[in-house]
């Protein structure tokens, strides 16, 4: 069975189409995340390239071992000796949802809630920096 589009990265950027994600899309936005981090000039490092490459190519929003910490219940996270304690049939999703069990309306409204906040991430820093230089 076919994955949803939906599912795969970022589809839109300002509303427009990105199409196929290039290096220089990668870096563009590793460069972005740098400067809301406060790197000025801003100095994109591994963490922010990797990052950049999860969000615009669909890669989960943690790292393997987040993934797998969060993956854990609670009452497990804490164990040092995990053990079985059997496991649930998984269900099997439907075609208008993600793994998440959200629709198509809830994953593109939580896309342009993401974007909004990046945005306005990008333009605090890029504001910040411009009060910065005046200041110097």
């Amino acid at each position: 069975m076919k994955k949803n589009p939906l599912n795969r990265g970022v589809l839109t950027n300002n509303f427009s189409g990105i199409g196929v994600v290039t290096r220089e899309m990668v870096h563009t936005r590793a460069r972005e995340l740098a400067l809301i981090a406060g790197r000025v000039p801003p100095q994109p490092s591994a963490a922010d390239l990797e990052q950049a490459r999860r969000e615009l190519s669909g890669g989960p929003e943690m790292d393997a071992q987040e993934t797998l910490m969060d993956d854990l219940p609670e009452s497990k996270r804490w164990d040092p000796v995990p053990g079985s304690a059997g496991h649930a049939a998984p269900e099997s999703p439907s075609e208008d949802e993600d793994e998440e069990g959200r629709s198509e309306t809830e994953q593109l409204v939580e896309e342009g809630a993401n974007e909004a906040e990046r945005d306005q991430m990008l333009q605090a820093a890029k504001a910040t920096a411009r009060k910065d230089q005046r200041d110097a």
